[in-house]
């Protein structure tokens, strides 16, 4: 079964910076393409980021555009969000998900495996 492990949020001034990880194990697949998403409360679950199998396609929310950078390890299967300039509306759980093909996608209803998220939250 696979398995995707977020780490990496915590609590953080505005302006800060935040590195979320997504560890990959478990299952057979061997080539994906990973997204990453968030979900504030009381608001729908919104696309952030993904990332092709190799890397040289990538995708983002217009709101994260320039601070965001979405990057992939695949010999470590790990995936990472790079998140600059955080803003308080920034604050959200953030959700890696896993796409069993691969291109990078930004709808979630195209990913096949979820994280259980982790909390991100920015203090003005």
């Amino acid at each position: 079964q696979v398995q995707l492990v977020e780490s990496g949020g915590g609590l953080v001034q505005a302006g800060a910076s935040l590195r979320l990880s997504c560890a990959v194990s478990g299952g057979t697949i061997s080539r994906y393409a990973m997204g990453w998403f968030r979900q504030a409360p009381g608001k729908e679950r919104e696309f952030v980021a993904a990332i092709s199998w190799t890397g040289g396609s990538t995708y983002y929310a217009d709101f994260v555009k320039g601070r965001f950078t979405c990057s992939r390890d695949n010999a470590r299967s790990t995936a990472y969000l790079q998140m600059n300039s955080l803003k308080p509306e920034d604050t959200a759980i953030y959700f890696c998900a896993l796409r069993t093909g691969l291109g990078a996608k930004k709808a979630g209803s195209d990913y096949d495996y979820w994280g259980q998220g982790t909390p991100v939250t920015v203090s003005s």
